[in-house]
């Protein structure tokens, strides 16, 4: 009998006419129970295990993806307070920075991103963005740069010949971050460590998937995973890792 390929994963595809574009989703990941191990197992993504500096994945700041995204988080720091933030006066400075090469990022502070708090803090670990936004009660999905409230899903936009638009939302490995990636000591989504949350991801980071596709596409994609796990004997294909360790 042939086996399943290890990295084999599922994914489940519908058709915006209206749009001109085809959604494209990493079923396999968004059933699985990964979760954000921030503080609670994260090794970090340097060159060797981290866990005591309670860096995650903001180690070398966070990248921006256009002009909009950086003037949006540039803003939101003007709001944050001394409370909030351990490095607010060395923010006074500016928050971010466009190298040579035209790469837009956060600036770093004791080599990590200046909006990442640290161990030490009276507030604890943790980015001053998302701080800011438990203490108003508000969305971080606004404040944070958009890799960040994203990760680690990943979207993929692809115009092909005839314009239309075929996206794709999937986890974020190793891979995507380029040469840079390959350094990384431990990646989240490689690891059964992340894979202990209570929920499906489709349902835990609902609110980051409903601003990446819109709550149409996310109704619809919902439906049919509530639909497919709803089978009297559902097909469900285990995240890699987890057929990996088993």
């Amino acid at each position: 009998m042939t086996a399943i390929p290890r990295d084999a994963h599922e994914w489940v595809s519908f058709d915006d006419n209206k749009r001109q574009r085809t959604w494209m989703f990493d079923v396999t990941f968004l059933e699985s129970n990964w979760t954000c191990i921030f503080g609670n197992g994260c090794q970090g993504v340097l060159t060797g295990p981290t866990p005591e500096l309670v860096q995650g994945c903001c180690s070398y700041g966070a990248h921006f993806t256009d002009d909009k995204d950086r003037r949006r988080v540039e803003k939101a720091a003007l709001r944050l307070t001394a409370d909030q933030w351990q490095f607010k006066s060395r923010g006074k400075n500016g928050t971010t920075r466009v190298k040579k090469n035209g790469e837009m990022t956060t600036r770093l502070v004791q080599d990590a991103c200046i909006f990442l708090n640290r161990p030490d803090f009276a507030r604890g670990p943790g980015c001053a963005l998302h701080v800011m936004a438990i203490d108003n009660d508000e969305s971080y999905i606004p404040l944070k740069p958009e890799v960040c409230w994203q990760l680690p899903l990943h979207r993929v936009d692809e115009v092909q010949e005839n314009g239309r638009v075929i996206t794709r939302i999937s986890q974020w490995d190793r891979g995507d971050w380029g040469e840079g990636g390959d350094e990384f000591h431990w990646w989240c989504t490689e690891s059964p460590d992340a894979f202990v949350g209570k929920t499906r991801v489709v349902d835990s980071m609902s609110e980051e998937l409903t601003a990446m596709v819109g709550k149409v596409v996310y109704g619809q994609l919902r439906a049919y995973m509530d639909h497919r796990a709803a089978q009297p004997k559902p097909t469900r294909l285990e995240h890699p890792v987890l057929r990996k360790r088993a």
